[in-house]
């Protein structure tokens, strides 16, 4: 079971991923990114390949695609806030989106 990040781990964590257009929601509980692909279809595929590794570390995450956009808000549910998955995921995403 993962643990809730502690304020210095959120920094080391998390900083990375700001500098990268995520968002730390204003409850500090989750963050956010929108993603912008060429079509549909890219932006699909992306979702398809972001879902295989989500199941495979058993950690998904909230989104909603319209056309090429993706919204993508990360929280682990378990601890009540943000925890290393969330940040391992949101690198993933970033690096399967190019």
């Amino acid at each position: 079971m993962s643990e809730r990040l502690s304020e210095e781990t959120r920094d080391t964590l998390l900083t990375p991923l700001l500098k990268n257009r995520w968002k730390i929601t204003d409850d500090k509980a989750a963050i956010h990114k929108t993603f912008v692909f060429a079509n549909f279809v890219e932006a699909f595929g992306w979702m398809t390949r972001v879902a295989i590794w989500a199941e495979k570390w058993d950690h998904h995450p909230e989104w909603s695609n319209v056309y090429k956009t993706v919204e993508v808000t990360l929280t682990t549910h378990d601890v009540g806030g943000l925890s290393t998955l969330d940040a391992k995921l949101a690198r993933k995403m970033d690096n399967l989106a190019g």
